[in-house]
C-alpha cells in the first residue's frame, strides 16, 4: 500500500490585528515538491493568531482529503507551532477551540511535525492569504506574469536588491527603525541589571555614541527634502545623551517616548547576575525562563513587550513610510526585533546586543515585517 507525505505551509495575515484577515494553505508531496492543493479564504475581522491557525486547520484538512498519511506542517507563526507541539499553553480564549479543532484533525494522519519556519521560506501560503485579503477587500490581485529561465544563474538576483518586499510578499512602504542601544555606563562595565536607575553615559559611552552619530549621519534616507529623520529615544539618561549625539549630527531634535524604557528589574537593579541568582534562586531561575515571571518589585518581559508593542503601533502609525532612529535599551531593542521576526520568548535570552549596536527592522502597513540588521557594531572598530 502505498502512503502519501505531504507537506503542508500555511500562513495568515492582519491587516490591523484585529482587523481584515485572511489564510494561506499549500499541500505538497513531500518527494517531489509538486503542489496537491492550495486552500485561502477572507476571514473579515480577526487577529494574525486566529488567521495563523485557521490557516493550518484548511491545510490538514486538504491533506486529509487527499489521503496523507503523514504530514510536515510548516509554519512562520511560533505561537501556533509551540502551542500544538505542547510546549506552550494556550491562554487566549478565542485560539483554544481553534487548537482543538487542529488536534482532531491531527489525530487522522499517522504522524504529525510541527516546524517553525521564517516567513521568506514561507512565501506561498503568505501570497495565498494576502491574496484572500484583497480579495476580500475588493482590491483585483494580477498575477505575476511567467518569466524564461534566465541564461546563466545569477548569485544575486537583479530584481529590487534593495527591499525584501518582492520575495515576501510586502505590500506598500514600510517603515524603518533603526534601532540604536545606548552606550557604556558605569553600570554596564559591571555587568550589573541596569533598568530604571538614571546613570549617565561613561567618557568611552560617549565616545561610542559620537562614533553611532556619525555613522547614522551617512546612511541614507536621513535626511529627506532637507529634513532629518526623527530621533524618540527612552526618557532614561543614557539614551538621551546617546539620542543626543545622533540628533546633533543630523540637526534635528529628539523626542522622548516613555514605551522605550528598559524593563524595571525591581530589587535586582544595581546587582549582578550572580548576586540576584543568590540572592532569589528560584525566582531567578523561573524568570530565566518565563516571559510572564516579573523580578521583586519589578517588571515581566510580557509586560515589556505589551508596552513596546504599543510604542512600535505608535510610531508605525505617527512616522509611517519614514525612517526613524530609535534609542534604547537592550530588552525593548530585543522586543521590536522579536515582534518583527514574529519570534518566541526565547529570543530575549539567545540574541546578544553590543553597547551603541545598531540594528534594522522595517515594518510594512500590511502587518508584514523584516529584519535588515542585527547588533552591527562596525563603526565602533
Amino acid at each position: 500500500m502505498t502512503t502519501l507525505q505531504v507537506i503542508v505551509e500555511a500562513d495568515g495575515g492582519s491587516r490591523g490585528n484585529p482587523g481584515p484577515a485572511g489564510y494561506g494553505a499549500v499541500v505538497k508531496d513531500a518527494a517531489t515538491g509538486q503542489v496537491l492543493a492550495e486552500r485561502s479564504a477572507g476571514l473579515g475581522v480577526a487577529t494574525n493568531n486566529v488567521a495563523e491557525y485557521q490557516g493550518l486547520i484548511a491545510g490538514l484538512e486538504a491533506a486529509a482529503e487527499l489521503g496523507a498519511s503523514t504530514v510536515e506542517a510548516r509554519l512562520d507563526s511560533k505561537l501556533v507551532v509551540e502551542q500544538l507541539s505542547g510546549r506552550w499553553k494556550i491562554k487566549n480564549a478565542a485560539l483554544q477551540p481553534l487548537a482543538v479543532r487542529a488536534r482532531d484533525l491531527v489525530r487522522r494522519f499517522e504522524r504529525v511535525r510541527f516546524e517553525w519556519i521564517p516567513r521568506a521560506r514561507n512565501a506561498h501560503a503568505d501570497r495565498l492569504a494576502n491574496e484572500a485579503m484583497d480579495t476580500q477587500a475588493g482590491i483585483e490581485t494580477t498575477p505575476a506574469p511567467e518569466r524564461e529561465e534566465p541564461e546563466q544563474t545569477e548569485l544575486w538576483p537583479s530584481a529590487d536588491r534593495s527591499s525584501p518586499a518582492g520575495w515576501t510578499g510586502a505590500v506598500g512602504t514600510p517603515t524603518k527603525l533603526l534601532l540604536l542601544r545606548h552606550g557604556q555606563t558605569a553600570m554596564s562595565v559591571d555587568r550589573r541589571y541596569s533598568g530604571r536607575g538614571d546613570v549617565p553615559l561613561t567618557e568611552l559611552g560617549a565616545q561610542q555614541a559620537a562614533a553611532a552619530a556619525k555613522r547614522l549621519s551617512t546612511m541614507d534616507g536621513l535626511l529627506v527634502g532637507g529634513e532629518p529623520a526623527p530621533v524618540i529615544t527612552s526618557p532614561l539618561g543614557r539614551a538621551r545623551q546617546t539620542a543626543r549625539a545622533v540628533a546633533d549630527a543630523l540637526g534635528g531634535p529628539v523626542t522622548e517616548h516613555a514605551g522605550l524604557t528598559e524593563t524595571d528589574f525591581g530589587a535586582w537593579e544595581g546587582l549582578t547576575f550572580p548576586e540576584a541568582a543568590q540572592r532569589d534562586p528560584e525566582l531567578h531561575r523561573a524568570w530565566l525562563g518565563d516571559a510572564s515571571v516579573p523580578p521583586p518589585g519589578g517588571e515581566s518581559f510580557d509586560a515589556v513587550h505589551r508596552r513596546v508593542r504599543g510604542a512600535l503601533a505608535e510610531l508605525t502609525e505617527s512616522y509611517a513610510g519614514r525612517t526613524v532612529v530609535v534609542v534604547s535599551h537592550v530588552t525593548p531593542i530585543k522586543t521590536v526585533l522579536r515582534i518583527a521576526l514574529d519570534a518566541g520568548q526565547s529570543l530575549l535570552f539567545r540574541l546578544h546586543l553590543d553597547l551603541a549596536s545598531l540594528s534594522i527592522a522595517e515594518f510594512y502597513p500590511d502587518g508584514n515585517a523584516s529584519v535588515r540588521l542585527v547588533n552591527d557594531i562596525s563603526h565602533l572598530s
